[in-house]
């Protein structure tokens, strides 16, 4: 039985080509309102979400709208972290993604993962 915990990450790999995108931010809000502290780490083309604009490209009704689950996200104080290779091999700096989005490495997943966050995939 895994220990009572506060922390939530969760790691997302798809894109706005994918209703998990949303699904996983929907889910993400509801850990915030469950009073967990949730962080979410983006990979792949789930670094699209948070490049400025990209997030407006994807909806699925009749989960709120995608920009507005991340902006609802990042408001209620949920942390977002970009993979730094992922946002390098799409040619993207911090200027072209939301404010907020800490571009870092894996480790600062992992090191709320060995403090005791339970952890979802998407």
């Amino acid at each position: 039985m895994q220990a009572a915990t506060d922390k939530l990450v969760v790691l997302v790999t798809r894109g706005i080509d994918s209703e998990l995108s949303s699904v996983a931010f929907t889910i993400a809000n509801g850990g915030l309102t469950a009073g967990l502290k949730v962080s979410m780490f983006l990979t792949s083309t789930a670094i699209d979400l948070v490049r400025k604009g990209g997030q407006r490209l994807t909806q699925v009704a009749p989960l709120e709208p995608l920009a507005a689950l991340i902006e609802d996200f990042q408001k209620r104080g949920g942390v977002i972290w970009a993979c730094p290779p992922c946002v390098k091999s799409r040619g993207y700096e911090q200027a072209d993604l939301l404010d907020g989005v800490i571009i870092v490495g894996a480790s600062a997943m992992h090191a709320e993962i060995k403090e005791g966050a339970a952890t979802l995939s998407f």
